[in-house]
């Protein structure tokens, strides 16, 4: 693997340099604050992967553009291709599936679509991420008020007796 290799995977080193610095503060830090935020690196590191590996170079949401979609409906085939054409898409996706259910052709109609499957599971889990960064919070302002600190290794000789 040449330097060039290496370099064209700048943002997987970035996810692995992220996702093994959250590993270490959790494991490292006995502070419970600090626990959460290495968590919560290491869960930006997830989104980061997931949403690089959704990127497509020259793509474009998966929607259909409005000239297309308007001749295709009306049954006018040559206005649909020409739209098409004006358009200068670059990629047979969903488009395509129109100008065909429409009975048109689509010889040199394509359109690179980026896949939206990747960002809207990380939307959602970004949402149940800060729930999960909330409660955690909430439970270490819980056991300070108990136990008077959020150091682990207090928490653990007070529960201990010693």
């Amino acid at each position: 693997m040449n330097w060039e290799q290496v370099s064209g995977l700048y943002n997987y080193w970035v996810v692995i340099f992220l996702m093994m610095t959250g590993f270490y503060i959790v494991l490292a830090r006995k502070n419970l604050v600090k626990s959460v935020i290495g968590l919560n690196i290491f869960q930006t590191s997830v989104f980061l992967l997931y949403i690089t590996m959704g990127k497509v170079d020259g793509g474009t949401a998966p929607i259909i553009p409005p000239e297309i979609a308007a001749a295709a409906a009306h049954g006018h085939q040559e206005h649909a291709v020409d739209a098409a054409h004006d358009a200068h898409i670059a990629d047979a996706g969903h488009v395509a599936d129109v100008i065909h259910d429409a009975g048109l052709t689509h010889d040199a109609i394509e359109i690179v679509y980026s896949n939206p499957l990747p960002s809207v599971l990380m939307l959602t889990a970004i949402v149940v991420g800060i729930a999960t960064t909330a409660l955690a919070l909430a439970l270490v302002v819980r056991i300070r008020e108990d136990y008077g600190t959020i150091d682990e290794e207090q928490i653990l000789r007070l529960d201990r007796g010693e």
